[in-house]
């Protein structure tokens, strides 16, 4: 059967808008509109034009300071919440920053002043007011692993920690560039999953590198994966110290034991809380009374008194060690922000709070490069810290600065009373904060709910524990990058047919996939709807929708009892189409045509319309057979069947 054009086609069917009114969109414009909606979706500055030149400026440096905005209805009140809030991660940053410096292999004070000038820079330019920053394990793991490949602490622990100090340096300098950028978009390829992968492996192994301490070794290996460490553990029997297994093991049941309770009784999370800084301040008395470095117990040793010294002159920019620096200072930078950024979402989420990514880049880069010139290493948003101070009640970021304040105490006054910590105590901590980050159950869930998912956080957790921390992260890039790319070359593509609707009328919300509702009816006889899945139609996938389409069209000729004489493109969903994409919509048309099929095509965006405009395509297809929605294509093709049994419209 021929097919046949709609007669009197204003009557029939609405008009499809295929260019703007005002004719092609400059290319100016065009590219304006597409760069606002890739890197200005929120348009922070809408309305800004308006203003007086005075607001103007006020309104930009409310934007990139937000402690200008929530410092202006500050209140009384809230500062004792944030008070408490402060005090109490204070009390937890204490012996987390001395544990977070051993694990990075740089001197324990280093540490603490982490957890004095970044949390101050955080509390005026974090955008967050739930967030808690400060050195985290992942982070300090990794760049130990980084600079320890270049440069052995042990050999040259000063130049090993100026080198530190440089990468934080390029961690601020990366961090701040892709928020002035607006290019948070580069942290979403380290996706959730692949995060609770790469972080439960790194769990596993920084627990691993406790039993060190656990153990009372004098000396360990710089291998970090599970063979290797076990295999030196066990091969070296010798090394292990009674004394530090049985105190470690007392110290961890009762940290785990104070987790317990904050779970079961949310509301005494200071448990939790303070019992690291108990765990070290009775490991210190102990450690003095029994003279434990005498008798089994290694202890940290001397810690400094006084504020952070000026470590501009340390960085090392030479062109033997920049290299190294960059590379720790980069991957464990966009790490940090990855886990930074989720953390404050995630706690902002349990408030119906936003935070603003692009926001807290600047801010991380901002007081990674402060920290850099401060005697600091690499810090970021941790959960722990986070989470207490948020079931501590804080209001806005003021608690950082309260935590600050505290830590300058520390510095000040009670730095050395800490020198006598035992190191079996700071492993004690580390293990017992780790726990809490291998997910097993969001790993079962991942498997239960997407395979692809659980696929990414299976290659990152592997990677990091059967070979290094670099391997696994770059394994969880490569699969979700992988099943990206399979997402934009295998679109979708899906057959449509009636539900009806409780009208009875055959509008868009009727028509859905027969796979989904295997009772539909068809549409029309005679009439195809597909409808085309992904957000692009192009080179990478062009091939594969014309065989789609075309296997589609076979299947239909083959079990329709009625010739099928129409098929419909349902264009919604398709947001970008190139030169491919409609050379293959053109191939499809040539092959339709031979066979007798007229093609026509619904709904189609302007960024797309515009092309099929410019490149000829609707001149082939006919601007009549461009629909509004499924619904009119479907009434015109049937009107046109019934003029053509009728002999009432001519054919094509």
């Amino acid at each position: 059967m021929a097919a046949v054009a709609p007669e009197n086609d204003h009557e029939h069917h609405r008009r499809v808008n295929l260019l703007p009114a005002a004719g092609r969109r400059p290319l100016g414009a065009a590219v304006r509109a597409g760069l606002k909606d890739t890197f200005f979706p929120d348009d922070p500055f809408r309305g800004l034009g308006a203003l007086p030149p005075a607001r103007r400026a006020w309104r930009v440096v409310r934007y990139f300071v937000p402690a200008l905005d929530w410092g202006a209805e500050y209140s009384l009140g809230s500062f004792w919440y944030d008070l408490l809030a402060g005090v109490t991660i204070a009390s937890l940053s204490i012996p987390q920053g001395i544990s977070y410096a051993t694990l990075a292999s740089i001197p324990p004070v280093i540490g603490l002043y982490s957890c004095f000038v970044p949390p101050l820079v955080y509390a005026v330019m974090g955008s967050s007011r739930n967030l808690g920053v400060g050195p985290v394990a992942t982070s300090s793991l990794l760049v130990a692993s980084i600079i320890g490949g270049k440069v052995k602490a042990s050999d040259d622990p000063q130049l090993y920690t100026q080198l530190v100090f440089t990468s934080a340096f390029f961690t601020g300098v990366l961090q701040a560039a892709l928020g002035f950028l607006r290019l948070g978009i580069l942290v979403d390829f380290m996706s959730r999953p692949a995060i609770t992968g790469f972080m439960g492996g790194t769990a596993i192994v920084i627990m691993l590198q406790q039993l060190k301490g656990l153990l009372g070794m004098k000396h360990f290996t710089t291998k970090t994966d599970v063979v290797s460490v076990l295999r030196y553990v066990f091969h070296n029997t010798h090394q292990w110290q009674w004394q530090s297994t049985v105190l470690g093991v007392c110290f961890l049941i009762f940290l785990v034991f104070t987790e317990q309770v904050r779970r079961r009784r949310p509301k005494l999370f200071w448990v939790s809380a303070m019992s690291p800084l108990l765990v070290v301040i009775v490991g210190c008395v102990f450690s003095f009374l029994i003279k434990g470095d005498k008798h089994g117990i290694p202890i940290v040793g001397t810690l400094k008194r006084g504020i952070n010294p000026s470590s501009i002159s340390q960085l090392k920019f030479q062109s033997e060690y920049v290299g190294v620096a960059m590379k720790a200072g980069f991957v464990s930078g966009m790490l940090a922000l990855a886990e930074g950024v989720a953390v404050g979402r995630s706690f902002a989420a349990m408030k119906n709070e936003r935070i603003d990514g692009n926001k807290e880049m600047v801010a991380f880069g901002l007081m990674n490069l402060i920290g850099s010139f401060t005697s600091c290493y690499i810090t970021t948003g941790a959960f722990s810290k986070t989470a207490v101070n948020y079931h501590a009640g804080c209001r806005t970021a003021m608690s950082n600065a309260v935590m600050s304040a505290c830590m300058a105490l520390v510095l000040l006054a009670l730095a050395p009373l800490f020198r006598h910590t035992p190191l079996v105590a700071l492993s004690a901590i580390i293990t017992a904060s780790m726990l809490g980050l291998v997910k097993h159950r969001e790993l079962r869930r991942l498997y239960a709910v997407d395979k692809a998912d659980f696929a990414v956080a299976a290659a990152a957790l592997l990677g990091v524990v059967f070979h290094t921390m670099i391997t696994g992260l770059a394994l969880a890039v490569a699969v979700s990058l992988l099943r990206a790319l399979l997402h934009v070359a295998r679109p979708p593509t899906s057959k449509l047919a009636l539900v009806p609707s409780v009208s009875g009328a055959a509008d868009d919300a009727s028509f859905r996939d027969v796979a989904q509702y295997p009772s539909a009816a068809a549409a029309e006889p005679g009439v195809l709807v597909l409808q085309i899945g992904g957000s692009a139609v192009c080179f990478a996938n062009a091939e594969y929708l014309r065989e789609r389409i075309a296997r589609w069209v076979d299947d239909e000729a083959a079990a329709g009892e009625d010739d099928l004489v129409y098929v419909v493109l349902d264009m919604g969903g398709v947001t970008a189409i190139d030169t491919p994409g409609i050379e293959m919509l053109r191939e499809v048309h040539g092959r339709l045509e031979k066979k007798g099929v007229k093609m026509a095509m619904t709904n189609p965006r302007i960024e797309v319309a515009e092309k099929l405009v410019l490149s000829g395509f609707v001149e082939v297809i006919g601007e009549s057979w461009m629909f509004v929605s499924n619904g009119d294509a479907v009434a015109a093709c049937r009107y046109t069947l019934q003029g053509s049994k009728h002999g009432g419209v001519p054919p094509v």
